[in-house]
C-alpha cells in the first residue's frame, strides 16, 4: 500500500463516520417524538458499512477503505403507551414512541466521534511522513 492510498482509506473512514454521526443525531433528535399510529412513528436508523475493495494488478485485492452500503431502519418494537388524554392518542387511547435507545445512541455517537478523530490523526501522521520523505531529497 502506498503512502498516498492511506489518504483514500482515511478519507473513506471519515466519510463513513460522518454518515454514522448524522444518523445518530437524527435518531436522538426524534427520540421523544410521538405518533398516533405505528406506521407513522419514527424508527431508529443505522448505517451499514463494508470494506471497499479495489482490484489491484496483483492476484490479491487490497482493502481501500470503507463504503456505506445503506441505512436501515431498526426492527425493534415500538413503544405503545396508553395515554387517552394525549391529543395524539388514537381511537384506542394509545400513542407510539420511537424505538430509539438514547443511551445506545449516545455511546454510538461517542464511538463515531472517536473513530473520526482517529482517521484525522492517521491523515495528519501520513502527511508528516510524506513531508519528511520529501525533505530527505534536499
Amino acid at each position: 500500500m502506498s503512502l498516498f492510498s492511506i489518504f483514500n482509506v482515511a478519507g473513506s473512514g471519515m466519510s463513513a463516520e460522518s454518515v454514522r454521526l448524522n444518523t445518530t443525531a437524527s435518531n436522538l433528535a426524534n427520540a421523544n417524538s410521538i405518533s398516533s399510529s405505528a406506521g407513522e412513528t419514527y424508527k431508529a436508523r443505522h448505517p451499514i458499512f463494508s470494506a471497499a475493495l479495489s482490484s489491484a494488478l496483483s492476484t490479491q485485492s487490497s482493502a481501500q477503505g470503507v463504503q456505506v452500503q445503506g441505512i436501515v431502519e431498526s426492527n425493534k418494537p415500538l413503544e405503545a403507551q396508553y395515554n387517552p388524554d394525549h391529543p395524539m392518542a388514537n381511537e384506542e387511547g394509545y400513542v407510539y414512541k420511537p424505538n430509539v435507545n438514547v443511551m445506545e445512541e449516545m455511546a454510538n455517537m461517542i464511538s463515531a466521534s472517536q473513530s473520526y478523530q482517529t482517521q484525522v490523526q492517521v491523515s495528519e501522521t501520513s502527511k508528516k511522513m510524506l513531508m519528511n520523505t520529501l525533505q530527505m531529497g534536499k
